[in-house]
């Protein structure tokens, strides 16, 4: 009998943002490089293939096994609030947004707890009719304006994720003079 795998184990507080990205098939890995590099953020590279990165100290490659979902585990185990994750994959934005993540699209398109459940339910519908034999299109390419929407909210989710981390903890014993109600 194999031995049993570890449970997960929750990931450190986080000081600073990093950003996740889902990258077999992602087509704005120099956007997110450019915008990292600016702002001096760590990027976490997941696939299930080697691929070539620029050589920066603040770019992590990690190359996953093979396997369904085995890069979106990887992810959804190791995010939580003050991370900012790119993907198009709709089930695995909404394990990252209830650990607390933020989920960019490459196309822009914030995913978040008030339009995860939407993109699960078109998700489904259009796999429940690929699957009863209708032909539907792909996602369209990657063009220029959608660059452009992705760098804005790529940058306006990394701003939301910092002040997330910037508000004080609260404190986990009563503050002096306190009366304790219980």
């Amino acid at each position: 009998m194999p031995p049993a795998a570890a449970p997960p184990v929750a990931p450190p507080p986080r000081t600073a943002v990093e950003i996740f990205v889902d990258a077999d098939a992602c087509p704005v890995k120099d956007e997110i490089f450019r915008v990292a590099g600016r702002l001096g953020l760590i990027s976490h590279v997941v696939a299930n293939t080697w691929m070539r990165l620029p050589e920066d100290p603040n770019i992590r490659r990690v190359v996953v096994g093979e396997g369904p979902d085995v890069a979106d585990d990887w992810i959804a185990e190791r995010v939580g609030p003050g991370c900012v994750v790119v993907t198009t994959d709709v089930p695995l934005a909404d394990r990252c947004v209830k650990a607390g993540a933020r989920v960019v699209t490459p196309t822009g398109r914030i995913l978040d707890a008030g339009s995860i459940g939407m993109a699960l339910a078109t998700r489904d519908l259009l796999d429940d009719l690929r699957s009863a034999g209708a032909v539907t299109s792909g996602p369209r390419p990657c063009a220029a304006k959608d660059r452009q929407a992705f760098l804005q909210a790529l940058d306006r989710e990394v701003r939301r994720a910092a002040k997330i981390l910037a508000q004080p903890v609260a404190p986990l014993t009563p503050a002096k003079g306190s009366v304790d109600v219980s």
